[in-house]
C-alpha cells in the first residue's frame, strides 16, 4: 500500500510541483491538497492520511494549534512541518505539538521523499539545514551551555549505540536487528538512557542530541 499524503501549502507553484514529485514516487500517493490550515484540518479529518505535509506559515497564524487539531482529528496521521527557511526554528515546540518531521522547503527533493518515508513508519526526520540552524542558534545564545556530554557519558557503550540509532529514526525492531539483540532488550536500554540523561520523550531525545552535537555521521 502506498503512503497516503495530504499536502497543505498556500504557495501554488510549490504545492503543485511538490505534489507532482511526490505523486511520481511508486510508494507515495498524494490523496488531497489544502490551501490553508482550516481546509487542511477538514481534509485530514475526512481522509485520515498516513502523512500530512504542512506549511505552518500559512494563514491563520496559529501553527502549533493546527498541529494539535490535526492530531486530535486524525491521531494516526504523522505530521511533517514545511519550513520556509531554517531561521527562527522553534523545533522543540513543533515536536512537542506532535510533529515527527521538520524540513526546509528548499531542501532537495530526495530529502523530502526520505522525510515522508521515515515519518510514515513513525520515526523522526529533521533536515540537516534545520539541525544546523538549531545548533547555531543555541550556541550563539546568551544562555550558558550545559556541561556537554556530562549525562551522555553516564551511558554504557551499548546504550550509546542504541541512543545513536534512536535519534536517527530507527525503530526498536531495526535496532535489534542491527545490534543482534531483542526488541525487549532495546526497550530496556531505552528506559536506562531516559533515566540517565533525564528525558521523557523521543522528541526530547532528538533535541538533546542536536543541542549537544551528539549525532554521529553514518
Amino acid at each position: 500500500m502506498p503512503i497516503r499524503v495530504i499536502l497543505a501549502d498556500d504557495q501554488d507553484l510549490y504545492r503543485e510541483e511538490i505534489g507532482r514529485l511526490l505523486q511520481d514516487q511508486p510508494d507515495i500517493e498524494v490523496i488531497d491538497k489544502a490551501l490553508d490550515k482550516f481546509e487542511a484540518v477538514e481534509k485530514v479529518r475526512a481522509a485520515q492520511p498516513d502523512v500530512v505535509l504542512l506549511d505552518l506559515a500559512m494563514p491563520p497564524k496559529d501553527g502549533l494549534g493546527t498541529l494539535t487539531l490535526i492530531r486530535q482529528v486524525s491521531p494516526a496521521s504523522r505530521m511533517i512541518v514545511l519550513a520556509r527557511d531554517e531561521k527562527g526554528v522553534q523545533i522543540d515546540q513543533v515536536l512537542n505539538a506532535g510533529a515527527l518531521g521538520y524540513i526546509v522547503k528548499g531542501a532537495h527533493q530526495e530529502e523530502l521523499f526520505e522525510a515522508v518515508r521515515t515519518v510514515a513508519r513513525g520515526a523522526f526526520y529533521i533536515s540537516t539545514d534545520v539541525q544546523c540552524a538549531v545548533l547555531t542558534s543555541y550556541l550563539e545564545s546568551a544562555r550558558p551551555r550545559p556541561r556537554r556530554h556530562y549525562s551522555y557519558n553516564k551511558l554504557t557503550d551499548r546504550e550509546k549505540q542504541v541512543f545513536q540509532l534512536l535519534v536517527k529514526g530507527k525503530s526498536r525492531t531495526q535496532i535489534g536487528e542491527l545490534l543482534f539483540i531483542s526488541a525487549k532488550t532495546v526497550d530496556k536500554h531505552r528506559a536506562n538512557i531516559s533515566k540517565k540523561i533525564g528525558i521523557t520523550s523521543p522528541a526530547q531525545m532528538v533535541l538533546y542530541a542536536i543541542r549537544n552535537e551528539l549525532i554521529e555521521s553514518s
